[in-house]
């Protein structure tokens, strides 16, 4: 077993594995496991830049995620950005901060590397399992772009495309600074048709109608779960390896497109962090499961941090 800590940082989030791993089995246990709402990609699909406030917020979060690891004695620290930090032409302020502060220099990975990550995050526990049917089409819907891999045991195909929680709710949900509470039919519209690009975009190079099984990943599709089972507070040993059914997942999305700030914010499952991008990022799911025909979504809490944490200690060996 090597203690390995894993860092992903995307642009609503950033997160920390710190679990001994076995890449000989695919055993993996958990020490610590936390996220924290950044919301790094703040403006970036606007300005290209990655705001002040919103670097201090993450440098914040680093600082804490350092005594974590500190404490546990990870022998091993992968950093992981994503999307938000891949756009930003200030990318090396964001890089001089998370060498300062954790020592390792942040690998800012392609879509691609992304996908590799979350495939094997998502899949590896799942073998063996006789009701859940390959080829798998993994779809990790982050703040910034969607990853879509399909594959077996291993990665066939997969594409990265910007299309995110966050960057659909600034696009087309916020109207003189503040999102629309409701949005109106024709910023709802214009959402799903950029949605429906990205999903052509996406199966230009995925076979997305091949898979037999979709998992989904990430705050989007772990939030629709637990609303869809009405947890009293976020729970993700029940969340993790639910299904919820398209029509389920139809209905939920139409009512959070409808509500009000103060609705989502009411279902006590909801992160304070996803209440104004969640029902972004339930529209890009059932996008999703209405292009395949997935008549339901397994859900699964495991991901791109288990997929690093996997591919560290591999190479640690």
């Amino acid at each position: 077993m090597t203690r390995v800590a894993a860092i992903d940082c995307g642009t609503n989030s950033i997160r920390l594995l710190v679990a001994d791993a076995d890449p000989e089995t695919g055993e993996l246990t958990d020490l610590d496991r936390r996220m924290t709402v950044v919301r790094l990609g703040q403006g970036v699909d606007r300005t290209g830049r990655l705001a002040p406030e919103a670097l201090e917020r993450t440098f914040a979060a680093c600082r804490e995620y350092a005594a974590v690891i500190e404490r546990h004695g990870a022998e091993r620290v992968r950093f992981v950005a994503t999307s938000a930090s891949r756009d930003a032409e200030n990318r090396d302020d964001f890089v001089r901060g998370v060498v300062d502060i954790l020592g390792v220099e942040p690998e800012v990975i392609t879509g691609e590397e992304e996908a590799e990550f979350s495939f094997t995050g998502a899949t590896k526990e799942l073998t063996g399992r006789t009701d859940l049917h390959r080829p798998y089409l993994v779809v990790d819907i982050g703040g910034g772009s969607t990853e879509f891999v399909v594959g077996e045991e291993h990665v066939r195909a997969a594409r990265s495309v910007d299309v995110g929680c966050v960057r659909m709710t600034e696009r087309h949900l916020v109207v003189g600074g503040v999102v629309s509470d409701p949005p109106g039919e024709e910023q709802i519209a214009a959402m799903r048709a950029d949605i429906e690009a990205a999903l052509d975009l996406a199966e230009e190079k995925v076979p997305l109608r091949e898979a037999r099984t979709l998992v989904g990943l990430a705050g989007s599709v772990t939030t629709v779960s637990a609303i869809a089972q009405d947890l009293p507070a976020y729970d993700s040993t029940a969340i993790h390896h639910s299904r919820v059914s398209r029509a389920r997942v139809r209905e939920i999305t139409e009512w959070l497109l409808r509500s009000t700030h103060a609705e989502r914010a009411a279902v006590p499952s909801m992160h304070p962090g996803r209440v104004d991008v969640i029902a972004a990022g339930a529209l890009v799911l059932l996008s999703i499961m209405e292009r395949t025909g997935a008549e339901e979504v397994v859900v699964s809490e495991h991901d791109i941090l288990d997929g690093i944490a996997f591919h560290t200690a591999a190479e640690a060996c």
